[in-house]
């Protein structure tokens, strides 16, 4: 049975709760990812900031983003799995709570994250079309 560690794309760079949306924004540029994990000062995952939720809850609501930290953006709960659970459980995570990345944690350590070009990578066509077509479902 395949696990998350074994897909998951390792060395994940966070940002710090306490840094800024612009920071946060060229950090996601020099990566070349669309979201990144925010952590707290005690390294702990807090949540996770998107280009949209840049967008969308900054830009588009006329906020300054160099006074807006990433934590304020941290919202809802917290999806997570860890690195021993099954790709089965983190196929039905991202397709239950639509989310099209999902922090990868081992003990309280935070070691990687899945995204759904990583499952596109390792599972049939089928699969992974099964999975966009539940996660871009609009929620009922």
């Amino acid at each position: 049975m395949t696990k998350a560690r074994e897909i998951m794309t390792p060395d994940v760079t966070c940002v710090r709760s306490d840094e800024n949306v612009v920071d946060a924004a060229r950090k996601m540029v020099e990566l070349d990812v669309g979201a990144l994990p925010i952590c707290g000062p005690d390294e702990r995952l807090k949540g996770m900031l998107t280009d949209r939720d840049i967008v969308v809850r900054v830009v588009a609501q006329g906020r300054d983003p160099s006074a807006c930290t990433a934590g304020e953006l941290a919202q809802g709960e917290l999806v997570w799995v860890g690195a021993d659970d099954s790709l089965d459980r983190v196929l039905e995570l991202m397709a239950d709570r639509k989310v099209r990345r999902i922090p990868v944690i081992d003990g309280h350590v935070l070691v990687g994250i899945i995204a759904q070009a990583d499952v596109a990578r390792r599972l049939p066509d089928s699969t992974v079309g099964d999975l966009v077509s539940d996660v871009s479902r609009p929620a009922a």
